[in-house]
């Protein structure tokens, strides 16, 4: 009986270190998360509560037999890259791009808050350099081409396409129809410079945990599908998290219910992108 209660206590703990291996960067940004103290950075509000709450009243409140209640704040982490890359004519470029730790899209201006479209589905898939190549192949041409056309665009023999566009349509970044060869999400927008137009300041603000919404893409996975992304040439020199004020500003309807929308303090508009769907 003793021999056997050391073998499963050795067998439990070579299963803990072999998860603990194979997750061990996303159970330091959790660490990370809760032994963080002092402050943190952001990005810095532009608008409060008030100032939208009076700006949208008519789109916010239809008529008298409804009023807000008490406007609540909560920060999203956001990955901010200082990178270098090569553009088309051969030139060196070096820049900043802020990257959503939560649902796994990259911004391409903060005036708009204008991000992507399939970079999550890319993080999910742990996507290769080779399957964006096919993917920036098909962005570039419509999101769409035969399979003569990709292996023209790619200049490879058909052995290798095949091998490629199999691996790729496994991983459901990619669908087949007959003879063609499509992006399989809509509406994509993956062919972009890596480069995020940023006009706010950083600030520091204290710590509350309470406020801060958890990460749902690690660091690692986001540099990864960059470096994956944006070609050999693209490197990530720092990178340090910072966080995107939103505020949740909730209408009492006179039947009891609550509508609750969700606004980027930086501009002072409604959120409307796919971050709403990890929004909690």
């Amino acid at each position: 009986m003793h021999k056997i209660r050391n073998f499963l206590l050795v067998v439990a703990l070579i299963a803990g270190s072999c998860w603990v291996w194979f997750n061990g960067e996303t159970v330091m940004d959790t660490i990370g998360s809760y032994v963080d103290n002092g402050e943190f950075l952001t990005l810095e509000a532009r608008f409060t509560p008030e100032q939208i709450m009076e700006a949208h009243r008519n789109e916010l409140i239809a008529d008298a037999s409804r009023e807000y209640k008490n406007p609540s704040l909560k920060f999203y982490p956001y990955l901010l890259m200082e990178v270098k890359y090569t553009q088309a004519d051969k030139n060196t470029r070096e820049g900043v791009i802020l990257w959503s730790m939560v649902d796994g899209e990259m911004v391409l201006n903060t005036d708009e808050w204008e991000t992507t479209h399939g970079f999550e589905d890319a993080i999910r898939a742990n996507a290769s350099r080779t399957d964006f190549k096919i993917m920036n192949a098909l962005a570039r041409n419509r999101g769409s081409l035969s399979r003569e056309q990709l292996q023209s665009v790619l200049g490879v023999d058909v052995e290798t396409l095949n091998r490629w566009v199999d691996h790729v349509q496994q991983k459901q970044l990619v669908a087949q129809r007959e003879n063609e060869v499509k992006l399989h999400f809509q509406n994509p927008k993956i062919l972009v410079s890596p480069q995020t137009k940023i006009n706010q300041w950083l600030v520091t603000k204290p710590y509350n945990h309470a406020q801060r919404i958890g990460k749902k893409y690690s660091r690692g996975q986001i540099s990864r599908v960059a470096e994956a992304a944006f070609g050999h040439d693209f490197v990530v020199r720092d990178a340090k998290v910072v966080f995107l004020p939103v505020y949740s500003i909730d209408i009492l309807n006179p039947d009891g219910s609550l509508h609750t929308s969700h606004w980027n303090a930086l501009n002072g508009q409604r959120i409307k992108t796919k971050l709403l769907a990890h929004l909690s």
